[in-house]
């Protein structure tokens, strides 16, 4: 008797796991492989024991990582803006003075307005 339904999917683990660490997204993924998405979940639980979402966070994990070494070292090669963006993002840096990471909260009172002479109090 022959097997009914579709033919099952290949998926190359290994082709799958670099998408993952390039952060595409599950539809991208099911398109790439040329599938639904809920065969790419149901194949992460049938091959790799794992739902699709737990599988997915250890792989781009790999991905998080080539990117930030990328852009490290970019900024060491004299990329200024790249040198703000990660102070501010892993150093507490900011464009408000004395709002850093260290910084102690300073309040500062300031009055434009005309100052008045002791004993002409307006009513």
């Amino acid at each position: 008797m022959a097997k009914r339904g579709p033919k099952k999917i290949k998926i190359d683990w290994k082709e799958f796991d670099k998408l993952c660490a390039m952060q595409c997204t599950l539809p991208e993924l099911a398109e790439w492989f040329g599938c639904s998405v809920d065969t790419i979940e149901r194949r992460c639980k049938e091959d790799k024991k794992l739902k699709f979402a737990e599988y997915f966070k250890k792989k781009r994990t790999k991905g998080k990582i080539s990117l930030r070494r990328a852009q490290f070292q970019t900024a060491n090669k004299g990329s200024a803006s790249l040198l703000i963006w990660l102070g501010k993002q892993y150093l507490g840096q900011s464009d408000q003075p004395g709002m850093g990471a260290d910084a102690e909260n300073i309040v500062f009172n300031v009055n434009f307005g005309k100052q008045q002479k002791k004993g002409n109090k307006k009513k």
